[in-house]
């Protein structure tokens, strides 16, 4: 059995063990959620709802993208504006940083999503990568808050190759990843380091066969001080 299979199977797995009707996807109109909502709709079939979230600064080429993929693979889809929500926010809020006003942006969209799964008796299928998840290039509680990750353990690279093979549109596929957190905002940019280099770094490390190098350095530290964003929340035991 093929990978876009197995990872269907595994999807439709939880739905039922869950005991869940189907499942939501927040669509951005990057490749993850391009391949996560995919992927379910050859899960689930309609049982799938995704949900663009337009918040602050959103590209309308976003839009446009998800758009097109649910044109191409028949996915149901709403919208929901929580700019207004986002703003008010930023106004009660004390002054901080781009970075931290940005966060509650994917916490927004967070709850939104588990607000329509509560209504439709739904599993909240999250879009990160294994990159991303291992570096903490996710916000806890936000993209990170999900039930389900069937890319968690696929590096970006290999996301690529999986769109490709799932015929996701070409447009899609080739534009620059970014969180649409504000203009001019990349992925990579954020990262400091391509996902190329990323994955290879990611492999090298796992391999256990290297030699130290700055690189290396950088992407062991990342792992490290993002593991309290992977693991359970720490209970006291008496």
């Amino acid at each position: 059995m093929n990978l876009p299979d197995r990872i269907s199977n595994w999807i439709r797995d939880k739905v039922i063990e869950t005991h869940k009707e189907g499942v939501i996807v927040g669509l951005s109109g990057g490749i993850d959620s391009a391949v996560v909502a995919v992927l379910s709709k050859h899960s689930v079939g309609d049982k799938l709802l995704g949900i663009i979230m337009p918040c602050g600064y959103s590209n309308p080429e976003d839009e446009e993208d998800v758009n097109l993929l649910a044109t191409t693979f028949d996915i149901r889809i709403e919208k929901i504006i929580l700019t207004s929500i986002y703003d008010k926010l930023i106004e009660v809020l004390p002054p901080g940083p781009n970075r931290m006003q940005s966060n509650i942006k994917p916490r927004l969209r967070m709850l939104t999503l588990y607000y329509f799964a509560n209504k439709l008796n739904y599993l909240v299928v999250g879009t990160g990568n294994k990159s991303e998840i291992l570096t903490g290039y996710f916000t806890k509680y936000g993209d990170g808050g999900v039930d389900i990750l069937p890319l968690g353990d696929i590096l970006k690279t290999q996301v690529i190759e999986l769109a490709k093979e799932l015929r996701i549109p070409s447009k899609i596929i080739e534009k620059i990843p970014t969180a649409g957190l504000w203009e001019g905002q990349t992925d990579e940019g954020e990262l400091g380091i391509s996902y190329t280099e990323l994955d290879k770094t990611i492999l090298t490390i796992k391999s256990g066969n290297y030699t130290e190098t700055d690189l290396i350095t950088k992407i062991k530290t990342l792992i490290s001080e993002s593991e309290h964003k992977r693991i359970p929340i720490p209970i006291f035991n008496i």
